[in-house]
C-alpha cells in the first residue's frame, strides 16, 4: 500500500534529536518493513507554545496546503491508500490529514494521540478542538502509551478501532551487544577508569532544563542514599543543562562518571557494558531507553510515570518507584544490587523486550491493522473543515 505519513509535531528530518523524532522514524521503518510505500506529503509543523493568534494562522496555512495537496492528487486512481498522522495533540493538531483524506476518500489513521480535557477554553483551544475533530474522523487510532487510551477513546466514533501497540525498537543491535558484553565492559572500564568488579548503574538521557533535569536531580537524591562503595554510576548524555546536572551529582564525587554524548551506533555497547539501567522518568511517556536497555539485558529502576509501566514490568524486568520518590527509587536500586535478583530480572528484561518490543512484531501488527482498515474502506469520510 501507499501510505501518506505526516508528523505535525516534528518532521522526520528535523535536525534536533528527540524521542519524538525517533519514534516517528521507527514507525516509518516498521511500515516499510511490512512492504508499504511510505511518502511524506508535507513538513508543515503545527506545534505551538500557546499563542492563539499563531494557531489560527497555522490553521489557515494548513487548510490552504491541504486543499492544494488534495487538488494535486485528485483524479483517476488512488495516490494514497491511507493517510497516517503521527503524534496528534492540542499543541500539534493536524490541519492536513482529515481534510486531504476526506477529499480523496481514503481512511485517516492516527498514531500516538492524546487528549487533555483541561485545555478546553485555554490558550490551546484552537488546537484542542482541531485534534478532537481529527480523532472523530479517524478510522483507526494506534496507541503507544497506555496512559492515553481512556482520554482518546472517549472522543472516537463507536466504529473506530483503537489498537494498543507496544512501543518498539530494532532490538537486534542491543541483543547482539549483550552477547559481546565482556570486551565492551573492558573497553569502557579502561576508558573511564571504572571498576569492573562493581555493578555499574547506567543512565542515558539528554541534559535539558525541563523534566530531564528534574529526573537527574531525583536520581542524584536517590543515589546519595546508597552505599557508594557498592556501585558506580555512568551518565551518558549532554545538553544545555549539563552544568546543572553535574552540580546535582557532584556530591557523589568519584562515584559518578560522565561519558558525554554518545553516537546512536555506540549505545548498544554502552548499555550492554552496564548492569542496571536507572532513570526516574519525571513527566515522561515511556522512554525509548528503557526498551533499549532491557533488550541489552539490563533490568531497570524507573519512576512510575506516563506509560512506563507498559514497558517495564514491575518486579519482573525491573522495579518501579512512585514518580519523584527518591527514597523508593533508592530502595529499587538497592534491591537490584543483589546479583541473583539482578541476573534474573536482566534475563526477563531481555526476553520481554525481544518478544514484545521488537520492530518486527510491530511491523506485523501495523500491517494487519492497516490492511483491515483499507479492506473495509475506512469510514465514510467527508471533507471536513478542521
Amino acid at each position: 500500500m501507499k501510505v501518506a505519513f505526516y508528523a505535525p509535531m516534528k518532521a522526520l528530518d528535523d535536525p534536533t534529536p528527540s524521542g519524538d523524532r525517533t519514534v516517528g522514524r521507527l514507525l516509518v521503518a516498521a511500515l516499510r518493513r511490512a512492504g508499504h510505500d511510505v511518502v511524506v506529503p508535507s513538513r508543515l509543523r503545527s506545534y505551538d507554545r500557546g499563542n492563539p493568534e499563531r494557531q489560527r494562522r497555522l490553521r489557515d496555512v494548513g487548510r490552504r496546503l491541504a486543499d492544494r495537496l488534495a487538488a494535486r492528487h485528485s483524479g483517476p486512481g488512488r495516490p494514497f491508500d491511507l493517510w497516517f498522522t503521527y503524534h496528534l495533540y492540542h499543541k500539534a493538531p493536524d490541519w492536513l490529514g482529515p481534510r486531504v483524506a476526506g477529499h480523496l476518500g481514503i481512511p485517516y489513521v492516527v498514531a500516538e494521540a492524546s487528549v487533555a480535557g483541561k485545555q478546553r477554553g485555554g490558550p490551546w483551544q484552537t488546537g484542542h478542538e482541531a485534534s478532537l475533530a481529527a480523532l472523530e474522523q479517524a478510522a483507526l487510532v494506534i496507541g503507544l502509551n497506555p496512559a492515553d487510551r481512556a482520554g482518546v477513546t472517549a472522543h472516537l466514533r463507536p466504529q473506530t478501532r483503537y489498537l494498543d501497540l507496544p512501543p518498539f525498537v530494532e532490538t537486534a543491535p542491543f541483543a547482539g551487544a549483550a552477547d559481546a558484553r565482556a570486551p565492551s565492559r573492558a573497553r569502557l572500564a579502561a576508558r573511564h577508569g571504572l571498576d569492573p568488579a562493581l555493578p555499574w548503574l547506567v543512565t542515558v538521557a539528554m541534559m535539558r532544563d525541563d523534566q530531564k533535569l528534574a529526573s537527574y536531580r531525583v536520581l542524584a537524591a536517590a543515589v546519595a542514599r546508597l552505599d557508594r562503595t557498592r556501585f558506580q554510576l555512568l551518565v551518558i548524555g549532554a545538553g544545555p543543562a549539563e552544568a546543572a546536572v553535574r552540580s546535582a551529582l557532584a556530591p557523589l564525587g568519584t562515584g559518578v562518571t560522565f561519558h558525554g554524548a554518545a553516537d546512536p551506533r555506540e549505545l548498544p555497547e554502552l548499555y550492554a557494558a552496564g548492569d542496571i539501567y536507572v532513570w526516574p522518568a519525571i513527566k515522561e511517556s515511556w522512554s525509548m531507553a528503557f526498551i533499549e536497555a532491557q533488550a541489552a539485558g539490563l533490568p531497570v529502576v524507573a519512576g512510575r510515570s506516563g506509560g512506563v509501566a507498559g514497558v517495564v514490568e514491575d518486579g519482573v524486568t525491573g522495579i518501579l518507584a512512585a514518580e519523584g520518590d527518591a527514597a523508593g527509587f533508592a530502595a529499587g536500586v538497592a534491591r537490584l544490587l543483589d546479583p541473583a535478583v539482578r541476573s534474573a530480572m536482566g534475563r526477563a528484561a531481555r526476553e520481554r523486550a525481544l518478544a514484545r518490543h521488537d520492530i518486527g512484531a510491530a511491523a506485523l501488527r501495523l500491517d494487519t491493522a492497516l490492511r483491515a482498515v483499507v479492506a473495509a474502506g475506512g469510514m465514510p469520510l467527508q471533507a471536513v473543515a478542521v
